[in-house]
């Protein structure tokens, strides 16, 4: 019997009324008790998003071998005219039930560690209430049955996250950093917004089965028509690409997210492993069809982009000192592997590889980066730092933490048996069929990732054993708890056959592990760890010769090649002075100049009249007289000639 998916509507319902009671009544309620009705509540959408994910994969998803595409729900919202509606409703399909699975699960741990992490906190209520917005917003995204829809969530999550990385709002960091957060993927979400707009002129329909149809004649259209000598179809995805750039933080739009390490760390958790910056992968794997079939060329952008990123910001996570920032360019560089693996891929079967890869890496990612970034919380709950320099020897402390950031570190490595190995792995084996150059970027930032991860890990919990003010303890059980439960995932989601249920056409197929570059990607990796051992597992100074060595490099790459620099040069001395500063000249001088001077010449008629208005019928009298007489006069005189 078919399962009526219709129930699917109510995980994104539930979360907005569990924002709604929390954000509304929650300075009525107990702290405690407003945290736990959020966090049943998204334990309640990640049970249904599970149930979802059985049904769909396991029972009655597919019709002759291929997965179904299921509009579980679909209501009309806004209608322009008789061809274009916006509507609201339920897609589901392989990726959109995997981003449920995962943007519950994560959300889900993020609202149990909060409970200890946050423990006292002022705003304890409002950042719950946040936490839901969040995660409802990001599943109204990923079930968006059209491209409109997408935006307007996207848009939500946009203002969830200013919300929550200004949390502490009377901090000025974090005021500034959501402010950053906000703007700078106003600009990337410009691109999105035309290239939407550019999609639905032409298509009349936001749609997206309407949009996926291979023999869409609008489609064809599209492609077949040029601008600057690009196809008009190439050019509106390459700007909805730009939007997803500025959600996923990709090179240039990636300046807000190290700053953005100013909100919670559980913040920090959700945002980088389920959320915003993945949404930007989502985007283009949901719009694959249109880039793979018609617009190879905008794909290829997203792979050189990805590549690029991926490479720049490993460099970048060499040198920092601050661990979430560390983690911050990890995430940058990781969703450059994904999107790295969308650009490499084609549509269908095994040349769809790189769409697979993309995917598994980003459901494996979302488990071990949760755990990177909660084990991080509990380290500086620990010792209320988040300097590295201020750690060492914490493994006797924090037993717990210390072995699940152990597991997280060895799966973003890339060390078999976790699961980034395998995630990794079908990467590196996509970008090895397509072109050398991405297969040794990959390859050469697999190296970097396990050097700089390991770097963390044996300065936090090796290195030199510290003599703290205050002795540092196990995180209380709230918070063990969530490291416990993403450290078994991160263990063993690597043996999911991912290619069984999520591929570029619906169509399952098999995968195999590629020999040659597991090996090379493990031996890279293992090389990487061993040199991070040498230099930060015992006190010594095997790091400062490094640095000594190369000390042009190490700057460049400690002050994030002076990217943030760069904005303010172009925005204060350039932009500000020789374009907004002519511009408010003229606005002050000419604009507000010639509306003083036309109410000025107003004030001057007005009282050079002014007293043709006297009230005294004496006046009006001899005017109206003088009036008719010399009208009289000019009749006469126009008559005699």
């Amino acid at each position: 019997m078919q399962t009526n998916f219709s129930y699917t509507i109510w995980i994104p319902l539930v979360l907005l009324a569990s924002f709604l009671v929390v954000g509304l009544f929650g300075d009525k309620l107990r702290p405690r008790l407003s945290g736990l009705i959020s966090t049943v509540v998204i334990l309640f959408g990640a049970v249904l998003s599970y149930w979802t994910a059985f049904q769909y994969f396991l029972v009655n998803g597919k019709a002759d071998g291929v997965y179904q595409t299921i509009v579980a729900a679909d209501y009309e919202w806004l209608r322009f005219y008789d061809t274009l509606a916006i509507k609201m409703g339920v897609l589901l399909d392989p990726i959109s039930i995997m981003m449920l699975v995962v943007v519950t699960t994560i959300s889900s741990m993020v609202h149990i560690y909060s409970f200890g992490y946050m423990k006292g906190e002022k705003g304890f209520e409002r950042f719950y209430a946040f936490l839901s917005l969040f995660s409802f917003s990001m599943i109204g995204l990923v079930i968006a049955t059209n491209l409109f829809q997408m935006y307007i969530f996207w848009e939500l999550v946009g203002v969830s996250s200013f919300l929550l990385i200004g949390f502490y709002y009377e901090k000025p960091s974090a005021v500034a950093a959501s402010k950053k957060a906000f703007i700078v993927t106003r600009f990337a979400d410009f691109g999105f917004l035309v290239g939407i707009l550019l999609l639905s002129y032409f298509t009349k329909t936001f749609d997206f089965q309407e949009l996926m149809q291979p023999d869409n004649a609008a489609i064809a259209e599209m492609a077949g028509l040029s601008f600057m000598g690009m196809s008009v179809l190439t050019l509106a995805l390459v700007l909805i690409f730009m939007g997803g750039a500025g959600k996923s933080a990709m090179f240039p739009l990636h300046i807000w997210l190290p700053d953005a390490m100013e909100g919670p760390t559980p913040v920090s958790a959700l945002i980088h492993a389920a959320t915003m910056v993945v949404a930007g992968v989502y985007l283009v794997a949901r719009l694959f069809g249109l880039y793979a079939l018609h617009a190879p060329d905008a794909l290829s952008v997203v792979a050189a982009v990805g590549a690029f990123t991926s490479l720049f910001a490993a460099v970048i996570a060499l040198t920092q000192t601050d661990i979430k920032r560390v983690l911050a360019f990890s995430t940058m560089s990781q969703i450059g592997y994904m999107m790295l693996a969308l650009g490499v891929s084609r549509y269908g079967g095994t040349e769809g590889l790189g769409y697979t890869a993309s995917m598994f890496h980003l459901f494996t990612h979302a488990m071990f980066k949760g755990l990177l970034f909660l084990g991080a919380g509990a380290i500086i709950h620990a010792v209320h730092s988040n300097e590295m320099t201020d750690m060492g020897g914490l493994r006797k402390y924090l037993p717990i933490t210390h072995v699940t950031f152990l597991i997280a570190a060895l799966a973003i490595s890339g060390i078999p048996p976790f699961s980034g190995f395998f995630s990794k792995d079908i990467i590196l084996s996509a970008a090895y069929e397509h072109h050398p150059v991405y297969f040794w970027t990959g390859w050469a930032v697999a190296g970097l990732t396990a050097f700089y991860m390991f770097r963390l890990y044996f300065s936090i919990f090796w290195g030199e054993n510290r003599e703290y003010e205050h002795k540092p303890h196990e995180a209380p059980f709230s918070m063990s708890f969530a490291l416990i439960f993403l450290g078994i995932m991160s263990a063993v989601v690597g043996f999911i056959p991912f290619s069984k249920y999520v591929s570029s056409d619906l169509m399952p197929y098999e995968t195999h592990l590629h020999m040659n570059v597991a090996v090379l990607s493990v031996v890279v990796a293992v090389i990487g760890i061993v040199v991070a051992a040498v230099m930060y597992m015992k006190p010594g100074g095997a790091a400062d010769k490094v640095v000594k060595a190369v000390p042009g490099l190490y700057k460049l790459s400690l002050h994030k090649f002076y990217i943030d620099e760069i904005y303010l040069f172009v925005t204060h001395k350039i932009i500000f002075n020789y374009i907004s500063r002519p511009i408010a000249w003229f606005d002050r001088n000419v604009v507000d100049g010639s509306m003083n001077g036309m109410a000025w010449v107003t004030n001057k008629v007005s009282n050079k009249i002014k007293g043709l208005q006297s009230g005294q019928l004496q006046q009006y009298a001899f005017v109206m007289i003088a009036g008719m007489v010399g009208l009289a006069l000019f009749v006469l005189y126009w008559a005699s000639r």
